[in-house]
């Protein structure tokens, strides 16, 4: 009877320690995510995170929580992809710009007058090359969901409409201090300046520089038609924002966390486009209405200036891997085509 006993004491105690160990098993499936970006809480990006957050919650019952960190809560840009890398931070959405230090051929998006479309953007940066790129990403601690938009870049400047190349020439130009962007401008004979984007309204202001270069979304948010009368849409590089995600962080994740993350990233993707380009739209109008005097290229003057900036691509293009080089040129091609 004692040995019974014994063995049903044991059974007891070792199902009670199995059921213990049981608890943080389910515990652990709760997961919250630090999604951290530069942007405002009233743009297009933080659209994307709070839609994104919405379907991750729906696909995993609720387990898989965001927490947003809007405007630089959690650093900048570069502050953000170390702590990605470290596993300090789960998410963040820079620009493809900043990944540039640590994948070079990540330069091939800032390439000036690539795509002259947001179908075109979508398909080169969705398609082979785009894939192609992420792939580089896992080695260096991140792991890519995608893009999101950000928008062509165009220029506005106090002095004239820009119409035609020639109209560049002597114009004191901010550019983001990225070389592409500076050897850009100075193929047209514009004179870049680069400068932080805290101290450009004020260098507009002065007349310390004549114009500069953003989406129109920028432009609008940061009042620069109280200093800049003309908005020419140069559409001269397009920008994109990436979806990254810490790799450590990653790796913890099973594959159905990780299937439910891909899925909620593949259907918020179109969501934040519609949102972005609706947004730039509204912007222009916006620009309009405050006094901007605007006006668009014609096909051949986007021509001209894409033949002008091509020793820019050239030169830069030499600096990359040549596979990539040669993907990015097949991919456009095929694009353009279509």
């Amino acid at each position: 009877m004692e040995t019974t006993l014994k063995k049903f004491v044991r059974a007891f105690v070792a199902a009670g320690l199995a059921a213990a160990f049981a608890l943080p098993a389910v515990a652990q499936q709760e997961r919250t995510i630090r999604f951290g970006h530069l942007n405002n809480p009233d743009h297009p990006v933080s659209f994307g995170v709070k839609r994104f957050a919405e379907l991750l919650s729906a696909k995993s019952g609720g387990k898989m929580k965001v927490q947003e960190y809007p405007s630089n809560q959690l650093g900048n840009e570069m502050q953000q992809q170390a702590a990605l890398q470290g596993g300090v931070q789960q998410m963040s959405a820079p620009a493809t710009t900043s990944l540039a230090g640590i994948v070079k051929e990540f330069g091939l998006v800032d390439f000036p007058f690539s795509v002259a479309t947001f179908e075109q953007a979508d398909a080169l940066l969705d398609g082979p090359l785009g894939q192609a790129l992420i792939a580089k990403l896992p080695e260096k601690g991140l792991v890519a969901l995608g893009y999101w938009d950000l928008g062509f870049r165009n220029v506005t400047n106090s002095r004239q409409a820009i119409t035609k190349p020639e109209d560049l020439e002597g114009l004191k130009i901010r550019v983001i201090p990225n070389p592409v962007f500076l050897d850009t401008f100075k193929a047209f004979k514009a004179n870049p300046v680069p400068m932080p984007f805290a101290e450009l309204y004020g260098a507009l202001e002065s007349k310390a520089v004549d114009g500069q270069e953003n989406p129109f979304s920028v432009i609008l948010s940061n009042k620069f038609y109280e200093v800049q009368k003309y908005v020419s849409a140069t559409n001269h590089v397009y920008a994109a924002n990436i979806v990254l995600v810490s790799k450590k962080f990653w790796d913890q994740l099973t594959p159905q966390e990780q299937k439910w993350m891909r899925e909620a990233a593949d259907e918020s993707r179109a969501y934040q486009r519609q949102v972005s380009r609706a947004a730039a739209q509204k912007a222009l109008g916006e620009l309009q209405a405050k006094g901007a005097q605007f006006n668009e290229l014609s096909t051949d003057q986007q021509a001209r200036m894409r033949q002008i900036a091509q020793p820019v691509i050239d030169k830069f293009a030499a600096q990359y891997d040549p596979a990539m080089v040669k993907l990015y040129k097949d991919e456009l091609a095929r694009i353009r085509k279509q």
